[in-house]
């Protein structure tokens, strides 16, 4: 007897354009944390007390969205089975707070 074949899931181009904007969210996050975190140690400044704090929940709330999209099959297959339009808005807020994010970081670069 053989085993039943595993069911495959279609790749959704909408699900994985938001899973990788959120990958990447993470990876600015994480150098702008590490970029404000020395700041405030050097000067101290509140300004950038509130940057680091921001970027910090911003930072838990993109964790938590690849926690969700990447092993929670429960949230997965809702997103996934959504309505398309569900799909394209929620890789569309992903895509936008990358843009927003990578702007902050070239200002906070230069």
């Amino acid at each position: 007897m053989t085993a039943p074949p595993v069911p495959v899931v279609p790749l959704n181009l909408w699900f994985e354009a938001a899973r990788g904007a959120v990958v990447l969210n993470i990876v600015v996050l994480v150098a702008l944390v590490t970029v404000w975190g020395r700041n405030y140690r050097s000067h101290g400044a509140k300004h950038t007390l509130g940057l680091l704090i921001f970027a910090c929940i911003l930072l838990a709330q993109n964790l938590l969205a690849v926690y969700l999209y990447s092993f929670h099959s429960t949230f997965h297959s809702w997103v996934y089975d959504s309505a398309p339009i569900a799909r394209r808005g929620t890789m569309a807020l992903n895509v936008l707070e990358f843009v927003a994010l990578a702007f902050l970081a070239w200002i906070t670069w230069e």
